[in-house]
């Protein structure tokens, strides 16, 4: 699901929530928060799995 940016504030592909700083990994923005979030999940913790379904949603870019 494509969302719109609200003035200098994009919706991170994790929270789903619009968020001024952040990261684009591919075509997914991730924000700060999240990121940070993530790196210090274990992948025995049950967010794990969250965050890898999400993932899973960035699309590749085929320009190099």
């Amino acid at each position: 699901m494509k969302q719109q940016k609200i003035q200098g504030y994009e919706y991170c592909g994790i929270c789903e929530e619009p968020k001024e700083n952040g990261i684009h990994l591919y075509s997914m923005f991730l924000c700060s928060e999240c990121e940070h979030n993530m790196i210090h999940t274990e992948p025995r913790e049950e967010k794990y799995q969250y965050y890898l379904s999400k993932l899973k949603n960035i699309k590749q870019s085929t320009l190099h």
